[in-house]
């Protein structure tokens, strides 16, 4: 089929996705014929939008004359019938399968046979949807997310019997819309939520170990590792009425793939009602609508006598050794530490405990610190003790790593930190989504970075780090915890073989 030149857009759903497209339609221009099997929700969005166009008028970002224009190409659909001259269709309705399929067979009905039907769906199939439909070739997935008019990109789904020529039309109209598309084949979360699943399931996993608290793990992710937030505080954000059932759905509609595999944290706070910022308890208390976060300890006083750092990872080696250098701190030199040394290890995907062992060294008076996240940018210092180091050790390391003022956390023993092992979880999930040719590379990235607000694409987060260092930290994670969850890409893995970008497509 071809694709048609889209002037008239319907829209049917008025909740807050529907509002949203519809705005961002008007202002580029284009007719929008909004329905809603409740009239008085039409009114409503109707007189929404043209608040919402006053307001922007209020704040200059819009000129009267644009906000007349955008506020008179919206108009009410009384029924269904008055979409008939729409060139493309959007639900946005609720997520379930068998009413989006009813609302798209009556609408196959009305419109031309060259119209497209677009469904706003964020976790059922395009192509289920499509299979109620005579001409599921005519039927895509269009996946905005909220509020649209922030958030500036759009997932163009193909279903299986998607005309290529249904996506182009609408990767342009996205661009129209002043929105930035990507383009995805139809698979269980699409690009953002499959991608998203590695910073919440494995900081899920992390505190599920009692290896740091919530906010403490939320403190590395954004000072160590550089995020926005942390899982926790994006999943009071979002709530768990939408972050766990999301979770859950994606691990079923995988097969159980460990990758994705939920945890009974989320289970069991979502039962209770704690659902985050919106119910004012979450994993944080909101006491008068802002987080309450407890202080951090003070910081300890006293210093190692002595300092000696294992050569068995020299990356991490050479870090120390200059971060100590910046210290005003020289290490020992022999290849063994002297009896009172605090002893350093720089693992990749072990715990301090393996290190101790598998080196030979009194676990006493091991501490590991995370060499992964260059201490030259990293706001926030890691460090993670054995089972048997001694307090003194603990709080001696602790007075020496913050000696210049950059905060230190100190976790228990964790195969992988707790960066390391979200951030390696989060780039071998983006290089699997890569493998299965479910986006490209650059589209992967470009959805990330707009969806989730991460400070890099996960592709490119996984080159600036060093994709060897990452896949050397999972095949370390799985060898150290026999979970597979932790198996690298095959993507991954080529790629750091040959010295290759995460980025790089093949021919």
């Amino acid at each position: 089929m071809t694709s048609p030149s889209i002037q008239t857009l319907g829209i049917v759903g008025t909740g807050a996705m529907g509002r949203g497209i519809a705005q961002i339609a008007a202002q580029a221009g284009l007719r929008v014929r909004l329905f809603d099997t409740n009239a008085a929700a039409i009114d409503a969005a109707r007189s929404y939008l043209q608040d919402t166009f006053a307001k922007l008028t209020a704040k200059g970002k819009m000129t009267a004359e644009q906000a007349s224009a955008a506020t008179a190409n919206v108009f009410a659909a009384a029924t269904l019938e008055d979409l008939a001259d729409c060139d493309v269709v959007v639900e946005a309705i609720v997520e379930k399968l068998e009413v989006k399929r009813e609302l798209f067979v009556k609408l196959e009905a009305i419109l031309r046979t060259d119209a497209i039907l677009a469904s706003n769906t964020s976790s059922l199939s395009i192509t289920a949807i499509a299979t109620a439909c005579q001409h599921p070739e005519r039927v895509a997935g269009y996946h905005f997310f909220n509020p649209v008019p922030l958030m500036k990109v759009v997932e163009v789904i193909d279903g299986l019997r998607t005309a290529p020529a249904v996506g182009d039309a609408l990767m342009e109209l996205s661009r129209r819309l002043g929105h930035t598309p990507v383009r995805c084949k139809d698979m269980p979360g699409f690009i953002v939520n499959h991608a998203g699943r590695g910073m919440n399931i494995e900081g899920l996993k992390t505190a599920g170990e009692g290896v740091a608290s919530f906010a403490d793990i939320d403190a590395i992710m954004r000072e160590q590792a550089g995020f926005r937030m942390g899982p926790f505080e994006l999943m009071d954000l979002t709530g768990l009425d939408v972050s766990h059932p999301v979770m859950e759905s994606i691990y079923r509609q995988f097969f159980d793939e460990p990758r994705y595999r939920p945890s009974a944290i989320t289970a069991v706070r979502y039962a209770g009602g704690m659902l985050g910022r919106k119910t004012g308890e979450g994993f944080y208390a909101y006491p008068d609508g802002q987080k309450a976060v407890a202080p951090e300890a003070p910081v300890p006083t006293d210093k190692p006598a002595s300092v000696w750092i294992s050569r068995a990872h020299e990356r991490g080696h050479a870090a120390v050794a200059r971060l100590l250098a910046q210290l005003g701190v020289t290490p020992e030199a022999g290849n063994t530490p002297s009896d009172n040394a605090l002893i350093v290890v720089t693992p990749y995907g072990e715990d301090a405990t393996t290190c101790a062992v598998e080196q030979g060294l009194d676990a006493t008076r091991v501490i590991a610190i995370d060499t992964l996240f260059p201490f030259e940018t990293a706001k926030r210092r890691v460090l993670m003790t054995t089972p048997a180091t001694r307090a003194d050790m603990r709080a001696a390391a602790h007075a020496l790593f913050a000696a210049d003022g950059v905060p230190v956390t100190v976790i228990r023993d964790s195969a992988g930190f707790v960066a390391q092992r979200i951030v390696s979880i989060i780039v071998s999930i983006a290089a699997d989504i890569a493998q299965q040719r479910i986006a490209t590379p650059g589209d992967i990235d470009r959805a990330v970075t707009l969806g989730l607000g991460y400070p890099k694409g996960p592709l490119s987060l996984g080159d600036a780090l060093g994709a060897d260092a990452i896949l050397q930290t999972l095949r370390t994670l799985q060898r150290v915890t026999g979970d597979m969850r932790y198996r690298p890409s095959p993507w991954l893995a080529r790629r750091a073989a040959l010295g290759l970008s995460l980025l790089s497509e093949e021919s």
